[in-house]
């Protein structure tokens, strides 16, 4: 749907060195509140509400900017500027109709990346070697 990559990671370290251990909490926020926010605008499409893409697109937008969440972010900027312009003419937006359906796999997307990019990560471990000789070891 967009150029940008599902993660921007510069930006999702900044806001993770900037809520440390806060950070899991609000993430979890941000995928509900993400659910939700799809899903109202999944509904204002069906019923053709211009009125109920602003809200919850403008939301989404800056929650997934955010976390760096660009593309998903730009995504939901593009729906709120169109719904803007649909609530001043008075119209429903028809010409993003196609793009607000794409959004649910764009969010999910985002949402496994960025639980991916903050997953730990399993710690390197090296085989142990046999010692042959050695300090303490009589060699024979």
């Amino acid at each position: 749907m967009s150029g940008h990559p599902p993660i921007n990671h510069e930006t999702l370290s900044a806001i993770r060195l900037e809520l440390g251990a806060h950070f899991p909490r609000i993430l979890g926020y941000f995928a509900e509140d993400g659910v939700k926010s799809v899903q109202a605008i999944e509904d204002a499409v069906a019923q053709r509400d211009p009125v109920g893409l602003v809200r919850p697109a403008h939301t989404l937008k800056g929650e997934a900017l955010q976390f760096g969440a660009e593309a998903l972010g730009y995504a939901a900027e593009h729906i709120e500027t169109a719904a803007r312009a649909g609530v001043e003419a008075h119209a429903f937006p028809a010409d993003i109709v196609d793009f607000c359906w794409k959004l649910r796999p764009l969010f999910e997307e985002a949402l496994v990346a960025l639980q991916h990019a903050v997953a730990p990560k399993p710690a390197v471990t090296m085989p142990l070697r046999r010692s042959v000789g050695g300090f303490g070891r009589k060699v024979g």
